[in-house]
C-alpha cells in the first residue's frame, strides 16, 4: 500500500520561499521516479519536476526551472520541493506523485495535496 503525505504548504508573499515535503511509505520500487505537480482552480494539472531518486537526475518545467528544486532523502523516505522567488501565479494545490514511468511520464500514486497561496 503506497502512501504519500504532503506538507509544508501555506500562504507567503510574492518573492518568498516555501519547502514542500512528501513523506512516502509502502512498496519501495514505486519511489524510483517521483514528481511534483500542481493544479490551480480552473486549470489543468501541471507537471513541475521529476526526479530519479536513485541517482538524483531531475527535470523541470520551464516556468519553475530556475526557482524550484526537487530533491529526495532516501533515509527519510521523503521527497522535497524547495520553492523560491514565488509569484502569485504559483498559487495552486501541490501534489506529490510516485511510480512515475519516466522523467516525463504518468505517475501511478498520488498524495492528497497541500495548498500554496502567494499574494
Amino acid at each position: 500500500h503506497v502512501q504519500l503525505v504532503e506538507s509544508g504548504g501555506g500562504s507567503v508573499q510574492a518573492g518568498g520561499s516555501l519547502r514542500l515535503s512528501c513523506a512516502a511509505s509502502g512498496y519501495g520500487n514505486s519511489y524510483k521516479c517521483m514528481a511534483w505537480f500542481r493544479q490551480a482552480p480552473g486549470k489543468e494539472r501541471e507537471a513541475l519536476a521529476y526526479i530519479y531518486t536513485g541517482g538524483g537526475t531531475a527535470t523541470y518545467t520551464d516556468s519553475v526551472k530556475d526557482r524550484f528544486t526537487i530533491s529526495h532523502d532516501k533515509a527519510e523516505s521523503t521527497l522535497y520541493l524547495q520553492m523560491s522567488s514565488l509569484k502569485p501565479e504559483d498559487t495552486a494545490m501541490y501534489y506529490c506523485a510516485a511510480g512515475c514511468a519516466n522523467l516525463r511520464g504518468p505517475c501511478a500514486y498520488w498524495g492528497q495535496g497541500t495548498q500554496v497561496t502567494v499574494s
